[in-house]
C-alpha cells in the first residue's frame, strides 16, 4: 500500500471524481422526462452491459462461484454499495432539496474515515486527517450555502436519514472494495453492476409505462450515466482503491461538488455565489491536509 500519492494516483482521483460529478448534470436532464424507476435500472444495466462487452473482449471472466471471498465482495458492493444507496437517495430526494441532499451525501468521507480507522491499521486517524476531513466538509457546506444547513432537522427527517444512509452505504462500499480479493480491474465492477442490475428489475414493474415518453436527450443521458458515471467509474474505483486507500477514494465526495458546479455553469448556465471560490479553496485545502501526514511518513521511511 502506497502512502505517498503519485501523479497517476491524483490523475485517477480526478478522473473518477469527474465521472461521478457528470452524473448530476445527466441526471438533471433525465429526471425531467423519465421517472427514477426507469433511470436507475437503465443506468445500472447500461453500465453492466458496457463492462461485460469490454470484459469479453479482454478475455477475462467472473470468478467461479466456489470463490466465496470474491463473490461476497461482488454481492456486497452490488447490493449495499450500489443498488441500496441509489434507492435510498432517490426516495429521499423526493421531499428534500438537492442542495441538502448533496450536503448529506458529502458525509461519506467522514463515515469512510471512521470505518477505515477500525478496519485498516494504515488508515488510523491523525491530526492532519481529522483537520482535512473537517475542512473539506466545511467547504462543501459553504459551497451549498446556508439554505442547505438550515434545512437540517427542519424538513422531512426520514428523508434526511435515507440520504444519509445512502452516504453510509458509499462508505461501506469503499471498505468492501479495499478488502476485496485482487482480480483483474474490470471483473469486480462487472460482477457488482450485474448484481445491482438484477436487484433493480422490480422497479420496472412499478413503472406506469403509459406516462413514459423519453426523448433523445434523456436516452443519451441514461447511456452516459451507465457507461461513464457507472461503468467507467467502477473500473477507476477498483484501480484507485488498489493503489491508495479507502479514505483517499472517499475524498472524491468533497471534490465532486466543485466539478458539478463547473459542469452546471457550462451545461446549464448555473452561476455560483461569491462564497463558491472560498468553498473551493477550503475543499482543496481539506484534501491536501488529509493526505499531509501520509506524505510525512513516506518521507520519514525513505
Amino acid at each position: 500500500m502506497q502512502t505517498k500519492r503519485s501523479p497517476a494516483d491524483w490523475g485517477l482521483f480526478l478522473l473518477l471524481s469527474a465521472c461521478w460529478a457528470s452524473a448530476f448534470a445527466m441526471t438533471k436532464v433525465a429526471v425531467g422526462e423519465l421517472p427514477a424507476s426507469v433511470i436507475i435500472p437503465g443506468r445500472l444495466m447500461t453500465g453492466a452491459l458496457t463492462l461485460w462487452a469490454v470484459m469479453l473482449v479482454r478475455g477475462d471472466r467472473l470468478p467461479p462461484f466456489s470463490d466465496r471471498s470474491s463473490w461476497l465482495a461482488i454481492v456486497g458492493m452490488g447490493v449495499a454499495g450500489t443498488a441500496l444507496p441509489f434507492y435510498l437517495i432517490t426516495i429521499g430526494q423526493k421531499t428534500i432539496d438537492s442542495s441538502l441532499a448533496a450536503l448529506l451525501i458529502s458525509g461519506a468521507p467522514l463515515f469512510t474515515a471512521v470505518l477505515a480507522h477500525f478496519y485498516f491499521h494504515d488508515e488510523r486517524f491523525t491530526g492532519f486527517k481529522i483537520a482535512g476531513l473537517a475542512t473539506g466538509f466545511a467547504g462543501v457546506a459553504l459551497l451549498l450555502g446556508p439554505d442547505a444547513m438550515q434545512g437540517l432537522g427542519n424538513v422531512d427527517l426520514i428523508a434526511q436519514l435515507l440520504v444519509l444512509g445512502g452516504a453510509f452505504c458509499y462508505a461501506v462500499n469503499s471498505i468492501i472494495a479495499r478488502q476485496a480479493p485482487r482480480l483483474p480491474p474490470i471483473v469486480l465492477p462487472v460482477g457488482f453492476l450485474t448484481v445491482a442490475s438484477i436487484t433493480s428489475v422490480p422497479m420496472l414493474f412499478w413503472t406506469d409505462w403509459e406516462t413514459v415518453d423519453p426523448t433523445k436527450a434523456s436516452l443519451l443521458c441514461i447511456l452516459g450515466l451507465g457507461a461513464v458515471s457507472t461503468g467507467l467509474a467502477g473500473i477507476l474505483l477498483m484501480q484507485l482503491v488498489a493503489r491508495t486507500s479507502a479514505t483517499f477514494v472517499a475524498l472524491t465526495g468533497y471534490v465532486i461538488p466543485i466539478m458539478s458546479a463547473v459542469l452546471g455553469y457550462f451545461a446549464f448556465g448555473e452561476t455560483q455565489s461569491w462564497n463558491a471560490v472560498a468553498a473551493f479553496i477550503l475543499i482543496l485545502a481539506g484534501v491536501w491536509f488529509s493526505q499531509r501526514q501520509s506524505r510525512k511518513r513516506a518521507a520519514a521511511s525513505s
